[in-house]
């Protein structure tokens, strides 16, 4: 039996998860705070909530800065630790991938039980950080080789070096670059997600009058439509804007558009040390925030750029390698 934890934060660490799971070895438990998806096809421990008291003003939910989220007295922690150490108990997992929580993967290797941790790039220098870090037996960056100390910058030598960078995890299949040979005007998608973060109804209305000779299409809950599967429209685009979280860009680097990058704030510098990394040579027009002038310059530019270098990025083998990775870890701990 795998573990497979799954962070509740957004939907990237489930469509990774989906996308991870058929291809580790057993059965799989996924483990988590988010409603089981209909296209899980193992067993699915639900967890309660860690973050729904009445209030954390005043609480010291790091530990004094040991951990990232431990608010003291939580019932819905305590239940939710509890829910984990049982499964273990009843199932004694091979092995438990973690995406993403310092705390859980201690929790899970003082049960004695092998942890493969998969994290994101940013600025992770930070004593949690370095903690699950030390704790885990495999360490698994969604980057492509090479990368790892661009896009984990600062990290320690000896952490930096356990890392197994497997390439971007997409829940769309690498497809070749296929736009329409005839088409009149280019077709530019937005991938605006919630909207914030510099996208507003304004600057996307700046942008478009800016661009009479573009096609827009606003893939948003609020700001545009929303698709629950955009790989059509993303692979009809001739560029694509996005801020350059890992799974939004993992799939657009899966179609090979070329891209114009904004990075959104996040915490430990995710999209910003991403966007740096962007900029040495890959597809991306890479911008510092969402800007009011010279978009028909910005698309025209991203226009020129060969999409078929985000081949490097996404590959479509990234989850045959993290399955590799964790029936190295389990295997191990099998014959320890």
């Amino acid at each position: 039996m795998i573990g497979y934890y799954v962070h509740h934060h957004g939907t990237g660490h489930l469509h990774r998860a989906l996308t991870v799971a058929p291809h580790l070895p057993g059965p799989v438990t996924g483990l988590s705070s988010l409603p089981r998806p209909g296209a899980w096809t193992g067993p699915w421990v639900q967890l309660p909530r860690d973050d729904e008291g009445a209030a954390y003003d005043d609480a010291d939910v790091t530990s004094s800065g040991l951990l990232h989220w431990v608010p003291r007295q939580d019932a819905g922690l305590r239940h939710r630790m509890a829910a984990v150490s049982a499964w273990i108990e009843q199932h004694e997992p091979a092995a438990v991938v973690v995406d993403q929580s310092v705390e859980v993967c201690l929790l899970v290797r003082l049960h004695g039980v092998p942890v493969v941790a998969l994290t994101a790039p940013g600025r992770r220098t930070d004593p949690p950080h370095l903690l699950g870090f030390g704790a885990a037996d495999a360490l698994v960056g969604p980057w492509p080789a090479g990368w790892t100390d661009r896009l984990l910058p600062g990290l320690p030598g000896i952490h930096a070096d356990r890392f197994q960078a497997v390439g971007a995890v997409s829940r769309f299949p690498v497809a070749p670059r296929h736009v329409p040979a005839h088409r009149a005007r280019p077709h530019v998608v937005l991938l605006a997600g919630t909207g914030g973060d510099g996208f507003t109804r304004e600057s996307i209305a700046r942008a478009q009058e800016q661009t009479p000779d573009w096609d827009w299409s606003v893939l948003s809950r609020t700001l545009g439509s929303w698709h629950a599967d955009p790989a059509a429209v993303v692979a009809d685009a001739d560029v694509v804007v996005l801020h350059p979280g890992q799974n939004a860009l993992a799939e657009v680097a899966s179609l090979r558009v070329p891209a114009v990058v904004v990075p959104a704030q996040r915490p430990f510098d995710e999209q910003h040390v991403t966007a740096a990394a962007l900029a040495d040579g890959w597809p991306a027009v890479v911008l510092d925030t969402v800007p009011d002038l010279g978009w028909r310059d910005l698309l025209h530019e991203a226009l020129l750029l060969d999409g078929e270098g985000w081949s490097r990025w996404c590959d479509g083998d990234a989850p045959r390698r993290i399955a590799a990775v964790v029936e190295q870890v389990a295997s191990r701990g099998s014959a320890a």
